[in-house]
């Protein structure tokens, strides 16, 4: 299960620090509220014709199911958060604070991820994991660091500039946690929804300032890479929050500025730093202590109704009327149960600690 989340954060987390050098290409033919609004279009688009196709093909086996109830308004309150708010936040921020002091600042995501699942939350949280964290979020800070901090048009200019970004920070921070909540659906659907919502509203702020739609080639291409670093990396993401939480995966993911920036050596010829390189063993550490991390104890499992893509493992025992094939996804129901074995905050262990 760790191997998984891990595996699927850090993909995720690839995927979306390649989509930053490469949106840098198309910056200078787009305004920020455009070319955001074109990425977010191309994630939600693309997978919504993915998943199309895909279901007009597909068998009558279920694996995975769609999003059901409250869980609706958990998501939507995720797009308000991370697709709208998010966005305008941080181009209001980046309006007064230099580019130097953003970078630093939109680490915060992460560290406000983690505290938001832990005392929020309440996932569970042990010292190795916290050090693991710190290692990953201080690398980020080494490879962002680009020389001085200034303070001219930020902190020293009222504040509000580097307050906005902190806040943006924090409703991405928002987003993770709530769409860790509804992580036991389709995650392309959910990616699909997010794409849309973010896309459609970011294009039409951007078109109330005066912007004009891009010429064809250059939008496909915006989308393009919308659909890999932010459709595919999102859908990779809820994979990983469905199986470590969003803690272990917010951590995981910060290592996307790393990727971003050994991605921009092969696309802009840049140097390799000492930085660059500090960042990788921070980062590395960081890593291997998620990895090697062994959060074993006993605890209890209150009886629960549910329904998500799973196999029949030892939280898993109900019985089908005849063959069935793994995973699959249908309503089942949890008896009362107390062992011990390595675990992780997905949806069967949520206890206290």
């Amino acid at each position: 299960m760790l191997r998984t989340g891990a595996t699927t954060a850090i993909l995720a987390a690839a995927l979306f620090g390649v989509s930053t050098p490469l949106a840098k290409l198309l910056v200078h033919d787009l305004s920020p509220w455009m070319l955001a609004g074109l990425l977010y279009l191309g994630s939600g688009i693309g997978l919504g014709l993915v998943r199309l196709a895909r279901g007009l093909t597909r068998s009558r086996k279920r694996s995975e199911r769609g999003l059901r109830g409250a869980e609706w308004l958990w998501l939507l309150a995720a797009v308000v958060a991370g697709g709208v708010a998010g966005p305008v936040l941080l181009m209001a921020g980046l309006t007064a604070t230099p580019a130097s002091t953003a970078s630093l600042l939109l680490n915060l995501e992460g560290v406000f991820t983690a505290l938001l699942a832990w005392f929020v939350f309440r996932e569970g949280v042990d010292r190795r994991l916290v050090a693991g964290m710190v290692a990953i979020v201080a690398g980020a800070v080494v490879l962002s660091w680009g020389g001085t901090v200034s303070l001219d048009g930020g902190w020293g200019n009222g504040g509000w500039g580097p307050a906005a970004v902190a806040a943006a920070c924090l409703m991405w921070a928002v987003d993770n946690n709530l769409t860790r909540k509804v992580s036991l659906a389709n995650p392309a659907d959910i990616a699909t929804i997010k794409g849309l919502v973010a896309g459609t509203v970011n294009v039409g702020i951007a078109l109330a300032l005066g912007d004009a739609l891009p010429a064809a080639p250059t939008a496909a291409a915006a989308m393009l890479v919308g659909l890999l670093g932010y459709g595919v990396s999102l859908v990779l993401f809820v994979v990983a929050l469905r199986h470590i939480g969003a803690a272990r995966t917010g951590a995981y993911f910060s290592t996307a500025p790393f990727v971003g920036g050994i991605a921009s050596l092969a696309i802009f010829g840049e140097p390799v730093t000492l930085g660059l390189a500090a960042a990788a063993v921070l980062m590395g550490v960081g890593v291997w202590l998620h990895l090697t991390e062994d959060h074993d104890h006993e605890h209890d499992h209150d009886e629960m109704e549910h329904d998500h893509p799973h196999v029949h493992d030892a939280h898993h025992r109900h019985h089908h009327d005849g063959p069935v094939t793994e995973p699959h996804s249908h309503r089942h129901r949890h008896g009362r149960l107390r062992h011990r074995h390595a675990h992780f905050p997905d949806a069967h262990h949520a206890h206290r600690h």
